[in-house]
């Protein structure tokens, strides 16, 4: 059909495409719309919906475990998204190296990202137990009496973030591994005629360079980290004391748990903006760490 023009060209184009087309309308786009539609109703599943404006608005961001939720996503990035970024980078500049067996090594790194999260939930919460974990066991060697992690407070978000720094090291590292095989080894033996050392050619060429490729890892991972909710649900549920209620915990809990499908209606919206916004800010800032691309 190369080269062919008009309506024919339309129908076939619209052809290959319409199932897509349908699945995404029917599945994702009308729900989406649908969901729009409740966070302005009361609706508990059994009766019919009852429209009351705002008000689930008005509850939701007048309502004190919802900025605390909000807090401990905030608290769950905070830690997550430097550790998964300079752990990636490191293993990617390691394993971007021509060694004997490389290959599987990358493997090995990425088994995680494929690993179900139900799966890695549940070992690590094995390994987070107190008395027969292997993690305390690991920290006795060293003189060193471990926390009581998840039942702990103080403890169970940053077991939170370590687990999901583990499960998600792999596919950020493949991204990165990606970046740094664009970069021309050219620049490299430049620098190295001009006498630099491997740090200067870290910091000037390979992080310079490599802008586009965090840019990107941020956006997508700040974005992943809003919607936290697997790890969190099945290692403490939200507990202990609440310590690791998270937005989207809220969300499930509201629809699923409290049949308040309104509210949780009105918080995922409330969610969507927030993303929205500091996407929209992200890509500001990107003209300044990626330039224009003039």
């Amino acid at each position: 059909m190369v080269g062919d023009h008009g309506l024919k060209k339309f129908l076939v184009i619209s052809a290959f495409l319409l199932p897509n087309l349908l699945g995404f309308l029917f599945f994702i786009g009308i729900p989406i719309v649908a969901s729009l539609g409740i966070s302005f109703t009361q609706w508990d599943l059994l009766s019919p919906p009852k429209w009351i404006g705002i008000e689930n608005y008005k509850t939701t961001l007048t309502n004190k475990e919802f900025w605390a939720a909000l807090g401990h996503t905030f608290y769950f990035i905070a830690g997550y998204l430097p550790l998964v970024m300079v752990g990636a980078l490191a293993i990617a500049l390691i394993l971007n190296q021509k060694l004997k067996g490389i290959t599987f090594f990358r493997a090995a790194y990425f088994v995680p990202v494929v690993t179900s999260w139900v799966a890695v939930s549940l070992i690590w919460k094995w390994l987070f137990n107190p008395e027969y974990g292997l993690v305390n066991y690991f920290l006795s060697q060293f003189g060193i009496n471990g926390p009581a992690w998840l039942q702990d407070p103080n403890w169970a978000m940053p077991a939170i973030i370590l687990t999901s720094v583990w499960k998600d090291l792999g596919f950020v590292m493949v991204i990165y591994l990606a970046g740094l095989q664009g970069i021309s080894p050219s620049y490299y033996e430049a620098a190295e005629m001009d006498g630099a050392s491997a740090w200067q050619k870290f910091w000037h060429i390979t992080l310079p360079l490599l802008n586009p490729t965090t840019f990107f890892v941020t956006v997508i991972s700040l974005i992943n980290s809003f919607q936290v909710f697997d790890q969190v649900m099945i290692m403490t549920e939200g507990g202990p004391a609440d310590s690791t209620s998270v937005i989207v915990e809220r969300i499930y809990n509201h629809a699923f748990r409290y049949f308040e499908m309104g509210n949780a209606s009105a918080i995922s919206w409330l969610l969507f903006f927030i993303i929205f916004f500091i996407t929209l800010l992200q890509l500001r800032i990107q003209k300044r760490m990626v330039g224009d691309g003039n």
